[in-house]
């Protein structure tokens, strides 16, 4: 079967775990797996070109055959061969291209291109990531609001109007089962932007009381939160929107969260300044505790 020409269809911005669909296409992959495509799926993958959120863990099922997903990664075609990873030579929704989900299954696993299958991915897992993530972004925004008179200069703004310190000085953006890791690199050039850098290098004493204050007042509106999306392709722009007190956030994201800030009972942000090759980098973990 010829490589297919279009994206994937992708349903977990919906929240969907499990889908039906048809295999595409078949092809070898590294560490002895092989690269399952398919014309749909729930579920998420990581994208190498920016790999915050790891992929969904869980089963394609062919028949009453069960297989282990291993991983779930961003692939993309040309027509004439697969990339995988971080073997894709073009930046994603790059003209002449098909962007895909490769679901990466044990060699030996029998799938073949036409074959119908059921995707099914864990609903624990899922709800960890998605935790993790919703958290993430709202600490990003309660960081740049608490940082906000640290600048003697105009800055770009965030979704809320406030300096968008997280968007300018990040680094890497990581997130784990309930919670996140995001490095900001405090340079000369966020400096010379008009951050006053110095504020943060002698030792970030008290940010993470008046960043958890913050988050305290958003998590106790229990606000709604949402993906928007262009269309149902891999590639189509997708934000992260939360009904925020004074207004809605609206920040480009293609991973999967929550739905409601309600399902949340603390966002617990902690701060360290660590050496990174002689450039000192404020690390901020996040914790994101759920409601049972």
């Amino acid at each position: 079967m010829t490589l297919p020409d279009v994206d994937t269809r992708v349903l977990y911005p919906d929240g969907a775990l499990a889908s039906s669909s048809r295999v595409l296409h078949v092809a070898p992959a590294a560490e002895g797996r092989i690269a399952v495509i398919t014309e749909n799926t729930s579920f998420h993958p990581v994208d190498a070109a920016w790999p915050d959120q790891p992929a969904d863990s869980g089963t394609l099922h062919v028949g009453d055959q069960a297989h282990l997903i291993h991983d779930a990664i961003v692939a993309a075609t040309d027509g004439a061969s697969l990339h995988l990873g971080a073997d894709i030579p073009v930046r994603k929704g790059s003209e002449g291209w098909s962007f895909l989900v490769a679901h990466l299954l044990d060699a030996g696993a029998a799938v073949a291109d036409g074959d119908p299958v059921r995707i099914e991915a864990d609903a624990a897992t899922r709800r960890a990531l998605s935790a993790g993530h919703t958290a993430c972004h709202l600490a990003s925004l309660a960081l740049n609001r608490v940082l906000a008179d640290r600048w003697s200069k105009p800055a770009r703004e965030d979704a809320l109007g406030s300096p968008d310190f997280d968007g300018i000085a990040i680094e890497s953006s990581r997130i784990v089962a309930n919670g996140s890791v995001d490095r900001y690199r405090l340079n000369t050039s966020l400096r010379r932007a008009g951050f006053d850098t110095a504020s943060l290098t002698d030792g970030p004493d008290g940010l993470d009381r008046a960043v958890i204050d913050q988050l305290d007042r958003w998590i106790a509106s229990g606000a709604p939160v949402r993906v928007d999306r262009d269309g149902e392709l891999l590639t189509d722009r997708r934000w992260w929107v939360c009904d925020l007190p004074g207004g809605a956030a609206r920040i480009p994201c293609g991973g999967t969260h929550l739905d409601s800030l309600a399902e949340l009972s603390a966002v617990l942000p902690g701060f360290a300044v660590v050496d990174d090759g002689g450039t000192p980098v404020l690390e901020m973990t996040t914790e994101a505790r759920l409601r049972h």
